[in-house]
Parts: C-alpha cells; sequence; structure tokens
C-alpha cells in the first residue's frame, strides 16, 4: 500500500457503488439487445446495489459510441435519456450524453464529478454502453438528395474501425508500437497474460463482484439469464495467438492481441462525501483527480501515459505513490507502450523499473479478455480498480483509457 495519506474533506467526490452487465460477443448472447436496454440495466443495477432511489440523483451522464449507438434501429437519438427513463429515474432527471469513442464513460465520470464540485449536484451517475454487433450499416449521403441511377453503397462503420482521411486504429497502434520496440511477440505475450489473469480472478470470485445478471427474451421457453463474461478465451496459447494474420494492413495487431467488437453497459453511482455520510453508505473510492489529454492522432498507443501523468500531477502524487494501473487494453499494443513511456519519463527508462510498472498494470487482466463495449469500458477500469484496492486493503490507483485519435482519460482514486 502507497504511503501517501490524503485529507478528508465533506466535498471530496466519492464513488459508493459500480455495477456493470456481462460482456458480450460480437453477434452472441447480447445480439437482440439495444445498447440503451443494457445502459439501463446497469443504471438501475448500480442504484440497487446500495438501494437508493432514483429520485436522490440529480444528474446522469452518458458514454457511448457513434459508431453503434446513434441509428441503431432508426431509434438512435438522445441515448442517455432514453437510459434513464428505461431505468425508472424520474423524468426530470437531468443528463447528458458524451460521445468520446473509448473514453466515453470516463469522460462521464469526470463530468459528473465536476458537478459534484461545484455544488450543481450532490449525486450522479457516470455510465455508458455499447452493442457493438448492431452497428448500423450506412448508405450514401447521396441517396437524399436523388441518386438518379447506379448502385446505392452502404459504410460498414465496423470496417477497419478507421476515421475518414486516418489510419485504421489497429494501424496506428502497430505502428507506434514497434516505433517503441514492442513487438508481436511482446504483445501475444500481454494478451496471453490478459486471458490468464482474468481466469484466475474469475475463479477466485473476484469478476462477480462487478456483475449485475440480465435476462435475455427468448422467442420460446423462459428467458436466459446472461451472468458471465462470453468474451474470454481460456484455450488461448502463444501458438495459437502466433498464427493469427495481422488485420486491416496493421504490422502487429491481430484478433488474440485485441479485444472483440463486444456489448455492455457499466455505470457508478457518484456523491459529495457530505451526501453519502448522510445517507449512511459506505465508500468504495475517493476519486482525487480526473485528466484528459490530447496527442497527435496516430499515437493512440501512447496517450494512456501522459493523460495518467497529468491525473498524477493533479492529485499531487508520483507514480511511486501508486499501487496498482489499469490501463485499457484496446490493443495490447496500449499498456505495454504506456508503461514504455511512464518508464522513462519517471525513471530513465530503466529496465528493472518498467517490470515493475507492467506488474502493477491489469493483475486481474483486462479488456482482450473480458470485453471492451467501448462506450462501457472507462467506466469499467475505474471500478476494476476501486475493487481490486479494496480486496488489498486500500491504496492509490490510477486508470486511463485511449480514445480515437489519441484522445486520453485518466484518474486516480484512493481507497482506505
Amino acid at each position: 500500500m502507497g504511503q501517501k495519506k490524503m485529507n478528508k474533506s465533506a466535498t471530496d467526490v466519492v464513488l459508493v457503488s459500480g455495477a456493470r452487465t456481462p460482456y458480450g460477443r460480437f453477434g452472441g448472447v447480447l445480439r437482440d439487445v439495444e445498447s440503451v436496454d443494457l445502459g439501463g440495466h446497469a443504471i438501475r443495477g448500480v442504484l440497487d446495489k446500495v438501494n437508493v432511489p432514483g429520485s436522490e440523483v440529480d444528474e446522469l451522464y452518458y458514454g457511448f459510441s457513434i459508431i453503434s449507438e446513434p441509428v441503431q434501429d432508426g431509434k438512435g437519438d438522445v441515448p442517455d435519456r432514453r437510459a434513464l427513463l428505461k431505468a425508472g429515474l424520474p423524468a426530470e432527471t437531468v443528463s447528458m450524453a458524451i460521445n468520446k469513442a473509448c473514453c466515453s464513460s470516463l469522460v462521464a465520470a469526470h463530468m459528473g464529478a465536476r458537478a459534484l464540485k461545484t455544488g450543481e449536484a450532490e449525486v450522479v451517475i457516470a455510465a455508458g454502453a455499447d452493442n457493438m454487433g448492431r452497428a448500423p450499416l450506412i448508405i450514401s449521403a447521396g441517396v437524399r438528395s436523388g441518386i438518379r441511377i447506379g448502385h446505392v453503397v452502404a459504410h460498414d462503420t465496423l470496417f477497419e474501425l478507421g476515421y475518414k482521411d486516418f489510419n485504421p486504429v489497429s494501424v496506428d497502434a502497430g505502428q507506434v508500437a514497434l516505433e517503441y520496440g514492442v513487438s508481436r511477440e511482446e504483445q501475444d505475450q500481454w494478451a496471453l497474460r490478459s486471458q490468464q489473469r482474468y481466469a484466475a480472478a474469475e475463479a477466485a470470485g473476484k469478476v462477480k463482484d462487478e456483475l449485475i445478471s440480465i435476462e435475455i427474451p427468448q422467442a420460446k421457453g423462459p428467458a436466459l439469464v446472461f451472468d458471465k463474461d462470453e468474451c474470454p478465451r481460456p484455450d488461448t496459447t502463444l501458438e495459437r495467438l502466433a498464427k493469427l494474420r495481422t488485420v486491416y494492413g496493421s504490422p502487429t495487431i491481430t484478433a488474440g492481441n485485441a479485444p472483440g467488437l463486444d456489448a455492455g453497459a457499466t455505470a457508478l453511482l457518484f456523491m459529495t462525501r457530505k451526501k453519502a455520510e448522510a445517507m449512511g453508505l459506505p465508500v468504495m473510492a475517493t476519486l482525487r483527480s480526473a485528466a484528459m489529454l490530447t496527442m497527435q492522432p496516430n499515437y493512440i498507443a501512447v496517450v494512456p501515459a501522459p493523460t495518467i501523468e497529468k491525473a498524477l500531477k493533479l492529485a499531487d502524487v508520483t507514480l511511486d505513490d501508486i499501487d496498482l494501473i489499469e490501463i485499457n487494453e484496446a490493443f495490447a499494443a496500449m499498456p505495454l507502450v504506456s508503461s514504455k513511456v511512464l518508464a522513462k519519463t519517471y525513471y530513465n527508462g530503466d529496465a528493472k523499473k518498467l517490470e515493475e510498472i507492467r506488474e502493477k498494470i491489469n493483475v486481474n487482466g483486462g479488456c482482450i479478455a473480458c470485453g471492451h463495449p467501448v462506450g462501457a469500458s472507462g467506466a469499467r477500469i475505474l471500478m476494476t480498480l476501486a475493487l481490486e484496492l479494496k480486496r488489498r486493503g486500500g491504496g492509490l490507483g490510477v486508470c486511463s483509457i485511449c480514445g480515437g485519435l489519441a484522445q486520453g482519460a485518466s484518474a486516480v482514486i484512493e481507497v482506505d
């Protein structure tokens, strides 16, 4: 446990509950469930865990990805509003939707913390959801203005996970990994580590602390109770990973050292410390800082590191004070590259220190194993971090996540 202790204040932003649905594979158990239904379920679940009525919630901040949400089934507007109503929150609850790709739900926590700090709210929910398997095919814009003759082209919003005029993210991540001396073999090894550590955490009962089950209606018979992540691949081996082809022209990224295109939702309940004490609720963690940062658009594998540095500075701590780190595994390249950047910044690139940093990262595996519904993952890593620090008797932790075109979001938390 880190040595640095921080003073407590009635105005501190504290986490009192966290919950997520099990994450489903592309085209899997959750294929017919809209992401706002997943989001609504997580929002309801995070309140029910601590018996807080929806009427206590002042504001909801809701993360999502433009890839999979806005035009699902032609009913995609205001996902935040729809999710909160599905969760049974009062119609008067204020909400905001946030689209910052994978960063979205961690930025939602950041925005909620701002509202608590300014006194505009006492209770907020930060949530996020996506069902990437329901991402739409979009026909060409010219159809609306009139195509007199010829084929209508449909665009797959998931293909290459790229952006107009920019590389696919897998290409950027792979190229930058090689630039920083991180090989394909190292990325495969990290992917195997993620699977193995997740499997150990699940066997130890740790994963279930995060989960709320969800019932999936079936065409015939009773509803299916979905209560376990569908994404892990426990049969993963280095030999199998090595045989996989790289994707979309990336030099190192494969389907094995990257997460899938997944489905699920996460929600976090934050309050001021004063409000939590008045309601008699135990504190999971205190949010000591939150930060956002951006870089040149191809440096998506690097951006978690300087975002962590910014959050640590805001919290007035150093990397030496940190007990655990969560870096989202958008690809295995992210924690591997970012840890090298952190080792260079704080320790002159010392190899022993680099290994010490990596041993603190994603100790229960990451989204290569558990899944990566992009709108939900930022909130998930904060919750995972808080729960593991609590199991270890407390301490300081930092989490960070990258988003498309090198956006970053990060947070420092303290657990007693």
